[in-house]
């Protein structure tokens, strides 16, 4: 019966280690989908993946696989699993046992250990506590480098939206002011055909001296004041119509 007991815990012990978690099997199917090649892919060699498009990721793809949308959360998730970023211009993380075609290695892959606030007294002990120091600061470093990334996108896209909206109202008044422009046009160009007419009219009742019509002062009062308000008119519409 012992000896039966101890052939069960074995076995059970055997598929707890072989068995591989969610996260891997779920971040590997990502990785592995040409679907998504335009977000997230392997790199050229297929030793490690690179998120191309941090923002559209974490918005489009974590939340189909996770109940996330948090790109932040996502690298520390890989970092709990020994991933590292290995490159500084873009999101390009690495694993031993993560490669493109070999899905069989990610049982090896095994979370790590919370970290022990104990401090060792040991020589051996402060290595480890001096390594342990180090990967917690580079892992700080790359979730504050994330959310920056994430912030700095949605900051864009508030100003992007911004700038649409103050162009629209641009663009609503410039036409209206075109439209008033226009107006007054019609109604300058209405005025001095009318003066014209009504000049014209009187011309025939001024007083003729041998054959020769003679200018009133009353008439020549009325064209200064004319050309006077013709000039005003075509001085503000310059102004109005920049």
């Amino acid at each position: 019966m012992g000896e039966l007991d101890q052939c069960e815990s074995t076995l059970l012990e055997y598929v707890r280690k072989s068995s591989t978690p969610p996260f891997l099997l779920k971040t590997y199917m990502m990785v592995e989908d040409p679907a998504t090649d335009d977000a997230i892919s392997w790199n050229a060699d297929g030793t490690a993946f690179i998120v191309r498009q941090p923002a559209e990721f974490a918005r489009d793809l974590l939340p189909t696989l996770f109940k996330h949308c948090n790109f932040s959360s996502f690298v520390r998730q890989l970092n709990t699993y020994g991933f590292r970023k290995i490159a500084t211009s873009q999101w390009e993380f690495s694993n031993d046992m993560f490669r493109k075609g070999e899905k069989d290695l990610l049982c090896d892959i095994r979370r790590r250990k919370a970290w022990t606030k104990k401090q060792q007294t040991n020589k051996h002990g402060q290595n480890i506590n001096a390594a342990n120091k180090k990967e917690r600061d580079e892992d700080q470093r790359s979730s504050s480098s994330t959310s920056s990334s994430s912030s700095e996108y949605n900051s864009l896209i508030d100003e992007n939206k911004r700038l649409k909206m103050e162009n629209g109202v641009l663009s609503s008044e410039l036409s209206t002011i075109n439209k008033k422009c226009k107006e007054l046009i019609d109604i300058v160009a209405m005025l001095a055909e009318n003066s014209e007419e009504e000049e014209e009219g009187q011309q025939d009742e001024r007083p003729m001296l041998f054959g020769v019509r003679l200018e009133v002062q009353e008439e020549m009062e009325r064209k200064r004041k004319r050309a006077e308000f013709t000039q005003t008119v075509g001085v503000f519409l310059s102004q109005l119509c920049k």
